[in-house]
């Protein structure tokens, strides 16, 4: 199973945020909703925290995921960033060696 890299920024902006950590590292872990942003070349897990939608960009490498931060969201938000070329959808699934595949 992948490391989670808790940086203190990220930590920082999920308490002011009101976030709860085990939940943000359930979302990073198991949400089958991810994005691709082209722009930061980074990877976004759109995740469900309690009744807020919520986006996290992170990096993946190696054995090591790092949060860069969280930020509460709307499928609206979401629709409008997919729209814009920016920001592109792709599924996962898991592997029993917890490796994280593209699913065609």
């Amino acid at each position: 199973m992948k490391n989670i890299i808790w940086s203190d920024y990220i930590q920082y902006r999920v308490k002011l945020r009101g976030f709860n950590l085990d939940k943000i590292e359930e979302i990073l872990r198991f949400s089958t909703e991810r994005y691709y942003d082209t722009e930061t070349n980074r990877l976004i897990a759109v995740g469900k925290h309690e009744q807020t939608l919520v986006i996290i960009p992170y990096d993946d490498y190696n054995d090591n995921i790092e949060p860069i931060t969280i930020h509460a969201t709307s499928r609206q938000q979401i629709k409008f960033r997919l729209q814009g070329k920016r920001t592109h959808f792709f599924t996962l699934k898991r592997r029993r060696a917890n490796v994280w595949e593209k699913q065609n």
